[in-house]
Parts: C-alpha cells; sequence; structure tokens
C-alpha cells in the first residue's frame, strides 16, 4: 500500500507495520516536537496513538455526530 500522504517522505515505503511502530513525527505535519508532547501522555508510536483512547473516543462521536443530521 501507499502510505505517501500519510507519512513524511522517508516513511512512504515502509510497511504498515513499520509505520505502526514509527514516533508520531513520521506521520505528515508532526515534529519531534510533537513527539515529545505525546510522550508525556505515554504515547510513543503511531500504534499508540491510533489506539489512545481519547483519540478512539474522539474519533468515534465524530463518526457518530454524522448520523445526528
Amino acid at each position: 500500500m501507499n502510505f505517501g500522504k500519510l507519512v513524511d517522505k522517508a516513511w512512504e515505503d515502509k510497511t504498515a507495520e513499520e509505520i505502526l511502530a514509527a514516533p508520531p513525527s513520521a506521520l505528515e505535519g508532526l515534529t519531534p516536537a510533537h513527539d515529545e508532547k505525546l510522550a508525556e501522555f505515554g504515547i510513543k508510536t503511531i500504534g499508540q496513538l491510533a489506539n489512545w483512547k481519547y483519540a478512539r473516543r474522539a474519533r468515534a462521536l465524530a463518526d457518530l455526530a454524522d448520523t445526528d443530521k
């Protein structure tokens, strides 16, 4: 799969598994400064960010809001 628009150039040829193990700054638009802030919440990988309970709750609320129209 091509992850080109989702991750920084250095990560475009990596597998999903490798990307999930990468620091959040591998995502397009995030920097090492974001890694430091997220680490304060115990988030050191993209996988941890994706499964962070607050991110999952926010995604669920956003999905439900679409049905509330």
